[in-house]
This record gives C-alpha cells, structure tokens and sequence, in this order.
C-alpha cells in the first residue's frame, strides 16, 4: 500500500443482503476506483454488534442497531484507494437516505435510516480500529491492479 493510499471498512448490511444489492453496491464502490483488499460474508452475533457499534452504547437507538445488524448476514471489506474514507462516505450517501443525495448508494437504494444498506468507517482512525476487528492481517491483500495508472496518477 502506497502513502497516499488508506483503508476503510465498509460492511454490506443484512437489508441489503436480503435484497440482492450485493453486486450493486460494490460495483458503485469498485466504478469510484476503490479496491476490495479483504472480503468475507459473516453473521454477526449480540457481543460482536454489541463491541462494534460501542460508541453508541448509550444512545435510544443502541439496541435497535444490535438487533438489525445482527438479524442476517453481512458482507464486510476492507477497501482500498487514495481517501477511501471519504470517497467512500460520499458514494454511501447521508445516513439518513430522505437527506441522501441522488446518485448515491442511499439516495438511489435505501429506504430508512435503520434499513440504510450500507455502513462505512468515519474516519481513518475508526477505519484502522474496525478493519482489525473484522479481519486478521493475513486476510488483508496487498496487491497491485493492472488498470492503477488508470484511476490515479503516480
């Protein structure tokens, strides 16, 4: 990985999965020139939603999130590209889909805020703290794309 380059964690949430959009929300993310480093398809149990949406812990909405995104399977990845983070966050949309820009993955496909498809790290800091959590080094890829020269400047 470059200097210029970071990583996000993006995870494909249970409504999404239950619809179909699998393929269409990557292929929005993949078309903004951002690489998939690391890819898995899990279910998350109450602990492991519990430790990832922590900062929330005391918020009215905590346990709605625990019981929506561990009620089907998830895909996580961990993304790669020069400002991941923010391409990322932008091509996601506002959290709230009625506020979400069209063009965007929750303008275009999500229906409300709690089924709003999609969840993206905030920041670099969270990024690194939430890859680790869903992925071992080892499963992160290191990797060259022969169309590199094509999506940004060396």
């Amino acid at each position: 990985m470059s200097a210029d380059t970071q990583q996000t964690l993006v995870l494909i949430k249970p409504d999404a999965v239950q619809r179909g959009l699998i393929g269409p929300i990557i292929t929005r993310l993949e078309a903004r020139g951002l690489k998939i480093a690391a890819m898995k398809t899990l279910r998350m149990d109450g602990e492991m939603a519990a430790r990832h949406y922590g900062a929330h812990k005391e918020r009215p909405f905590f346990q709605g999130l625990v019981e929506f995104i561990t009620s089907g399977p998830i895909v996580a990845m961990t993304l790669e590209g020069p400002n991941a983070v923010d391409v990322t966050r932008r091509t996601m949309g506002s959290t709230n889909p009625a506020e979400a820009a069209p063009g965007t993955i929750r303008g275009d496909l999500a229906v409300d805020v709690l089924h709003n498809l999609i969840h993206g790290s905030d920041s670099p800091e969270t990024a690194a703290k939430e890859t680790a959590f869903f992925f071992n080094p080892g499963e992160i890829l290191d990797y060259t794309r022969s169309i590199e020269p094509w999506i940004t400047e060396s």
